[in-house]
């Protein structure tokens, strides 16, 4: 099976001015290919040829792993992303509310799980098989799949997801891309 990475469902500068063309062409035109690429080079001929992405991240290891959750979390984020901001699912927002006192309160835990994450890596909202939301830190390529849990959310916090961006300011970076996550689409995430 070959990899691809799936059309944008927005045009490259529809996020802009908080996500500029430039960022994309080098986060999802790049960076993202670059992993998809080496991941179809990696299993040809391997157990995990004819496997999809999702399987490939539960059960690899090593370089095919990290080129695999890079895809998987990658697609994930940008998924997630809509030109066209949409509120919080009133289900959404009971979940949070119940979880962590208040939708500010989320937020808030949130954006410090992703600014507080040393180095590169991802910051998750995630379900437990009881139903229960958590934030989750992962470094590098981890997913919290690999730990049990359901993403509902991520937010990239590689340098490359904000550098053209906003240099070296990744809590403004956070601040910002917030405006963009489609909650419709996290709350239908929720089982």
């Amino acid at each position: 099976m070959i990899h691809s990475v799936p059309e944008l469902p927005y045009s490259q500068d529809a996020l802009a001015p908080v996500i500029s063309a430039e960022t994309i062409e080098y986060h999802y035109g790049k960076h993202f290919q670059t992993y998809v690429d080496n991941l179809n080079k990696m299993i040809e001929g391997s157990p995990y040829e004819d496997m999809e992405i999702e399987d490939i991240v539960m059960k690899a290891g090593g370089a095919v792993f990290n080129n695999a959750a890079q895809a998987w979390n990658h697609n994930f984020y940008f998924q997630t992303l809509t030109p066209a901001p949409v509120g919080i699912p009133e289900i959404l927002e009971d979940r949070l509310t119940k979880a962590f006192g208040t939708v500010a309160d989320f937020k808030a835990a949130f954006i410090k799980a992703a600014s507080t994450l040393f180095g590169s890596g991802w910051a998750w909202l995630c379900q437990d098989k009881e139903g229960n939301l958590t934030i989750v830190q992962t470094q590098n390529a981890d997913n919290p799949m690999t730990q049990g849990l359901k993403p509902l959310l991520t937010i990239d916090v590689w340098e490359h997801a904000y550098y053209i961006d906003y240099r070296n300011r990744r809590a403004a970076y956070l601040e910002a891309v917030w405006a963009l996550i489609d909650w419709e689409k996290v709350a239908d995430r929720l089982v």
